[in-house]
């Protein structure tokens, strides 16, 4: 089921490609499985000018569209820009919306699962070489793991508050958003009373800052009234609590260095990227550490880091901060416009 629009919400058709029997990493395989995205723009002739725009864990194909529209980074006028909905979103095959294999009957999948069936989306579109490949938060993750499993396949990778292998601080804050989810007995069968719980925790305390908090909230009152709105908010939403919990098990295997033929070894997985590599991330970032962007970046050959100028820690990275978003945009359009970078502004 589709969200309710929001505000900044691009509305375009929906698409959905039937992939069959799809067969995970694992070896186990998701049956009926489909991918869902939407298309901004159009192909040239060539088929040269799409952009890959993907999604973050608990969000859909609209998490980049703050970026998407004409004079932004991703101008519908200039590319075709894919925007991918993730397994277990809800919109692409989940394990809430899976009919031969619901709820907890639904296989674990990991993010190269992600990447897998949307390189199958690619191949079906005649698409060879992506323009860029553009992500935030396990958007990001999923992007590095582009440059990792197909590092000829597109030109550019934006990687915006991404981790190349996930750090024990946000698996920390990913299983405790589970318990808090899984504390309501129907959690599997779609109970939402977990929400109350998850919602402080994953919107605000780990996806902001204190500076930031104690800016927007005159007292204790006004950030608890908030809590209870946007629980209301969420629950609104129609998201499965079952689909968040398979998505953060994702989200916490996830190493680009466990990609077949690296041996665990992360930093020989990164060092095999040769897109033109831009990672993104705030100061401080309480969900995927900003240290984790700037380590990865160091490993990537053509990569630069830049630090996004935001409070918002964790949601720096979309259109919460006014000025993020108007940065973001001018900066990726740059890049996205870019040659190759000097050797002096490679990551080091």
């Amino acid at each position: 089921m589709h969200p309710p629009l929001q505000a900044g919400w691009i509305d375009l058709p929906h698409r959905r490609l039937s992939l069959g029997d799809f067969a995970l990493e694992s070896g186990d395989v998701i049956g009926d499985f489909s991918v869902s995205y939407v298309m901004h723009g159009q192909l040239d002739a060539a088929r040269s000018n799409a952009v890959l725009a993907l999604s973050a864990i608990s969000s859909t194909h609209h998490r980049l569209d703050f970026l998407i529209g004409a004079g932004r980074a991703l101008d519908p006028r200039q590319y075709a820009i894919i925007a991918v909905d993730a397994i277990g979103n809800g919109l692409t095959t989940s394990p809430s919306t899976s009919a031969p294999q619901p709820g907890l009957k639904f296989p674990r999948f990991t993010i190269r699962d992600m990447v897998a069936s949307q390189c199958a989306l690619l191949d079906h579109l005649g698409i060879g070489r992506l323009q860029a490949v553009i992500g935030a938060s396990m958007g990001g993750m999923q992007a590095l793991q582009w440059g990792v499993s197909h590092p000829q396949r597109m030109v550019r990778i934006v990687a915006m508050t991404p981790m190349a292998k996930t750090a024990p601080w946000a698996a920390a804050v990913n299983e405790a958003s589970r318990r808090a989810v899984m504390a309501d007995p129907d959690w599997a069968g779609g109970g939402t009373r977990g929400w109350a719980a998850w919602v402080p925790l994953m919107q605000l305390l780990s996806g902001r800052t204190p500076r930031q908090l104690d800016a927007a909230f005159a007292s204790g009152a006004a950030a608890r009234d908030w809590i209870t709105a946007r629980t209301d908010w969420w629950a609104a939403q129609g998201f499965a609590p079952i689909d968040w919990v398979w998505q953060s098990h994702a989200y916490d295997a996830h190493d680009v260095g466990t990609t077949a033929g690296f041996a665990g070894d992360t930093v020989l997985a990164l060092g095999s990227i040769r897109a033109q590599t831009l990672v993104l991330a705030p100061p401080l970032d309480l969900y995927n550490p900003a240290e984790a962007a700037r380590w990865a970046a160091s490993h990537i050959p053509a990569a630069r880091f830049a630090e996004i100028p935001s409070d918002w820690g964790h949601q720096s990275a979309s259109a919460a901060d006014p000025q993020a978003d108007a940065w973001l945009n001018a900066e990726i359009d740059a890049f996205l416009k870019s040659g190759h970078r000097p050797e002096s502004d490679v990551a080091t």
